[in-house]
């Protein structure tokens, strides 16, 4: 059995938090089971960009003080490490507050810049990761519990997606993204190559909607922890409220045996998952019904089965961000706004995750519509 551990949480109070994180690793062994006096460390949290604490975009920065005191106080040397989606991994860590916390703990901020070349073991032959990712002694994964527009959820295994540094992100997407299954099985390949010694998921506030970079807050007052980032997803989508057929990364993992990937071989101490939340969490804008489809037939009907980015003029600051940001170049600034190739957009909706001013928006293609409108379930 895999034990996953659930704590009540209210608010990101300093001590509330730190006594809450000792209540939820206690079932598991309490951080000395995964930290040994000497060993470096690596904290990896949510940095996707640069927004601050409230906004829900990031890992609270009272969650990480809480994560690295205890691995201090396990003896461990505790570095603090992610690349964000857009802009420098040390801006994003200011402006989300996480750099604060960083300095006054004595931590190391190991940004992600240079990548090593791993072999991979299954669909993909071989991935570039982050150096400090993987030379560090130990791996404590701290994700935020968000929607996502392409993956429907984002935790534990999404989250280690930042070990992959920079513009080589945008590589993955151009290679794998048009198809949600195989960008799902990609993610999953990541996670294999380097999993977590512990999984530690910030859920007191976590986000809802038009995830995962332009959704809104939504409180839900829970840490959850566990060894198996699969197992630890399982039991946050279930507090989430997400139906399974939504969940990509899930079912892959179901797919490909993983451990953790069955819901009868998950043991949860503490919370009840399935009374967490008095509802749901508000999902992100449906934005595809291709899953199941031959793959000739999604290639023919892509347009009409799929949602495309649309910009609100009245919104958008021409910054670029999107433009720099879009993995296949199918962005371009002309005329004074925003210009898309369809032909050449791939659907991943990097644009509207990591736009800072919420400018864009979706427009369904006519079969998706169709399908709506008759209330269809999909």
């Amino acid at each position: 059995m895999f034990q996953v551990s659930l704590q009540r949480v209210a608010r990101y109070e300093r001590e509330e938090v730190e006594e809450g994180l000792a209540r939820l690793l206690e079932s598991l062994g309490g951080m000395e089971r995964y930290v040994k006096p000497g060993e470096r460390v690596l904290i990896k949290p949510n940095l996707l960009s640069a927004k601050p604490p409230e906004a829900a975009v990031t890992t609270h920065p009272e969650v990480l003080r809480a994560v690295i005191l205890a691995v201090q106080h396990a003896g461990g040397i505790a570095l603090v490490g992610d690349s964000p989606g857009v802009g420098s991994g040390r801006r994003v860590a200011e402006r989300s507050g996480m750099m604060r916390v960083i300095e006054e703990t004595g931590a190391e901020f190991v940004p992600f810049e240079e990548s090593a070349t791993v072999g991979g073991t299954g669909t993909f032959r071989e991935f570039e990761l982050a150096r400090p990712y993987l030379e560090a002694d130990r791996l404590i994964n701290l994700p935020k519990l968000k929607t996502h527009e392409m993956m429907t959820m984002t935790c534990c295994v999404k989250n280690l997606f930042g070990a992959v540094v920079g513009t080589r992100k945008a590589a993955w997407h151009l290679k794998a993204g048009a198809d949600k299954e195989l960008f799902a099985r990609m993610l999953i390949e990541v996670y294999m190559l380097r999993e977590p010694d512990l999984n530690i998921v910030d859920a007191v506030v976590a986000m809802e909607g038009d995830g995962p970079g332009s959704g809104d807050p939504c409180q839900v007052g829970l840490l959850m922890a566990g060894d198996n980032a699969v197992a630890v997803d399982q039991v946050a989508a279930e507090v989430a409220g997400i139906p399974k057929k939504l969940l990509y990364l899930e079912s892959a993992a179901r797919n490909m045996g993983l451990p953790g990937s069955r819901r009868e071989e998950i043991a949860v101490a503490g919370a009840d998952p399935a009374t967490a939340l008095a509802r749901p969490l508000r999902l992100p804008h449906l934005s595809d019904v291709q899953f199941g489809l031959p793959r000739f037939l999604k290639n023919r009907l892509r347009h009409q089965f799929t949602s495309r980015p649309e910009v609100a003029p009245e919104k958008c600051e021409l910054c670029g961000i999107c433009v720099k940001a879009c993995p296949p170049d199918a962005i371009r600034v002309q005329g004074g706004r925003l210009r898309f190739d369809y032909q050449r957009c791939i659907r991943c909706f990097c644009c509207r995750e990591l736009c800072p001013h919420a400018a864009l928006t979706l427009k369904d293609g006519f079969l998706l519509r169709l399908m709506k409108k008759s209330g269809r379930s999909l």
